[in-house]
Parts: structure tokens; C-alpha cells; sequence
């Protein structure tokens, strides 16, 4: 029993051997195989030739013989392009970018104010009573301190107004960086968070070349015209801010627009501010009640009908005022004819 106990053991190891055998070549003669594809696959299949990856067409093509391998290959890259090491960091993303115009520079997260699930359904009572408490804690711990609750109505005022004012984003980003100088230099005490805001905007829009006059900024704000100018003046002196006089032709293009006329007047308003400014027409003006002046005066002169009421509505100025600074404008124009 013992004996044919062990020849049976010895009959089945005998049996297996050749497919383990087996099994180690085959793999042995895969492995030995592998550098020869890996090397087919970096050669030309016509010439042999080396194979250069093409990134910008996403193609592979030979170095030799120019046949193109492959193609309409998948660019796992980033779609923005460095120049050096700190670009790209500076680039490097993950979410969405970082902006002043939230106080906590867009980092955190904000639960929506709809009442429903991901699909589109409406919760309940309970749930929707959940969501309320979590939405308030999500406020309360977004605010750290007085300093950020400052800030964060701060920039909502901002925004609010620069959208009022059809402002650009670049300049609402300028007037969040102006209200964070004031707040970090201790500027805010014995101010309203409403006047501050509303004099970086102004700054800001005047930096960027696209202004809005004062009465347009008072109106979208919540204080008086009084409380504006002496704060506007303050933040400036205070910040060393470097705000150029508006120039009247920065107007021009917007009141051409919110009118509706031609080129032709926009063109010919610019150049009746250009010889208004050679013949010092300009000092001591309004720049917004010139603007409005050289705009009624071009189409005037390009035989477009617009009057002054129209301007006034437009531009917020009197017609008082259209009246005198036009008139000063032509008379400007026609002094190098007259000499």
C-alpha cells in the first residue's frame, strides 16, 4: 500500500512537470519578445526610421521618410502654456482659480439656495429644515472674525455696484485689491463699509480707463454724494492712489453707443475733443459734460438727428450745460479756420 502510494505521487509530479515547463517558456519567450515590439513600435514600419511625436498636430510621423504613424492623439496636457518654472506654479490649478473679489479668495464652498437633490427633486420638510441650519453654519464658520464679515459685505457691495455700473470684471477685481489696502491700513473706522466701496469703484473704473461719473456711482450707492467725495478724497491720500483726470474722449464711446448713431460721430466727436483740448477748452470743465457736448455737436455736423434731451438722459448732465460746452467746442473748431 505504501509502495503504490508513492509511485502514484511520483506519476503525478511527473505529469505536471512538462506543463510548468511549458508555462516558463512561454513566458520566458513573451519577455524575450517584448523588447523587439517595444522597438518596432519606435521605428518606421516602411524605412525603419526613428518616430517623432508631433504635439502640436497630435501626430507621430518618421524623422526619414515622413510617414505618419499615428494620429489624432490625445494631449493629456494642460491647455495653458509656461515659459519657466514660476509661470507654471503660478498657473498650476486645481478647482477654480483664486479671486479678491470674495474675501476668502474663492476657497471655500457654498451650499445652494435651492431646496432640492441632485436630481432635481424637491425635499421634504424635514430635510429642507436641515439644510436652512446647515446653510447658516456654512455662513458662520465661512467668517472667522469681524475683520472678514467687514470684508465679505464689503465685496458684495462691489460687485453689486460694478454690475449696476456695467463694469468690466477686471475693474471689480481693482476695487476689491483698493477696499483690501484700506482695510489692512485701518482706513474703515469713522467710515460707512458703503463709502469705501463706492470710492474704489470709482478708482478703479478711473485706473482702468473706463470712469463713470460721480452721479452715476451715487446712484447705484447707498450714501449721499457729500459722504462719497470726502471719503473718495480720503482713501486717495491716504492709499497714495494715482488717479489720473478723466479724459472727456472715455465717455464718448459709451454715449455713442447707449444712442445709437453712427461711427461717423463717435470719429467726429473725438476730433472736436482733440481741438477743444489744443485750444484749452478743457480746464476747469466737467469731462462728462464735454463728452456729452462733443457728441451732440458730431451729429450735428454729420446731419444725424439727436437731441438734447436725448444727450442729457444719456450722460446725466443738464442741458444747460450741453448747450454752453458745445457751443464752446465749435467755436474751438473754427478757430484754425478763422486764422
Amino acid at each position: 500500500m505504501t509502495d503504490t502510494r508513492i509511485h502514484t505521487g511520483e506519476a503525478e509530479n511527473r505529469a505536471s512537470a512538462p506543463e510548468t515547463r511549458s508555462e516558463t517558456e512561454a513566458e520566458t519567450e513573451t519577455e524575450s519578445e517584448r523588447p523587439d515590439a517595444r522597438k518596432r513600435a519606435e521605428t518606421c514600419p516602411e524605412c525603419n526610421g526613428s518616430l517623432v511625436t508631433d504635439d502640436t498636430r497630435g501626430e507621430t510621423v518618421c524623422s526619414e521618410c515622413g510617414l505618419v504613424v499615428d494620429e489624432d492623439e490625445i494631449d493629456p496636457g494642460p491647455e495653458w502654456r509656461a515659459f519657466d518654472a514660476g509661470e507654471k506654479d503660478e498657473k498650476s490649478r486645481v478647482g477654480a482659480p483664486t479671486t479678491n473679489m470674495m474675501h476668502d479668495s474663492g476657497l471655500s464652498t457654498n451650499i445652494g439656495w435651492q431646496d432640492k437633490d441632485a436630481y432635481g427633486n424637491s425635499l421634504n420638510a424635514s430635510q429642507r429644515q436641515k439644510m436652512s441650519r446647515l446653510r447658516t453654519w456654512n455662513e458662520r464658520f465661512r467668517t472667522r472674525d469681524s475683520k472678514e464679515r467687514n470684508l465679505k459685505q464689503a465685496l458684495g457691495e462691489i460687485e453689486r455696484m460694478g454690475s449696476a455700473l456695467g463694469l468690466p470684471e477686471n475693474v471689480r477685481e481693482t476695487a476689491s485689491v483698493i477696499y483690501r489696502r484700506a482695510l489692512d491700513e485701518d482706513l474703515l473706522p469713522g467710515r460707512s463699509i458703503e463709502g469705501v466701496a463706492s470710492s474704489a469703484v470709482y478708482a478703479a473704473a478711473r485706473q482702468a480707463g473706463t470712469p463713470r461719473s460721480i452721479d452715476e456711482v451715487v446712484r447705484v450707492s447707498r450714501i449721499g454724494e457729500m459722504e462719497f467725495t470726502r471719503t473718495y478724497r480720503y482713501v486717495v491720500r491716504e492709499l497714495g492712489l494715482e488717479i489720473q483726470p478723466a479724459d472727456p474722449g472715455s465717455y464718448v464711446g459709451r454715449f455713442v453707443s447707449d444712442l445709437d448713431v453712427s461711427e461717423a460721430v463717435e470719429r467726429r466727436a473725438r476730433e472736436l475733443l482733440d481741438t477743444g483740448k489744443d485750444e484749452q477748452v478743457h480746464v476747469g470743465k466737467s469731462p462728462v459734460g464735454l463728452a456729452a457736448a462733443a457728441v451732440y455737436a458730431a451729429a450735428l455736423l454729420v446731419n444725424e438727428k439727436v437731441t438734447q434731451g436725448e444727450v442729457s438722459e444719456v450722460a446725466d448732465v443738464s442741458e444747460v450745460t450741453i448747450r454752453n460746452r458745445y457751443q464752446e467746442l465749435l467755436d474751438a473748431a473754427e478757430q484754425p479756420t478763422a486764422a
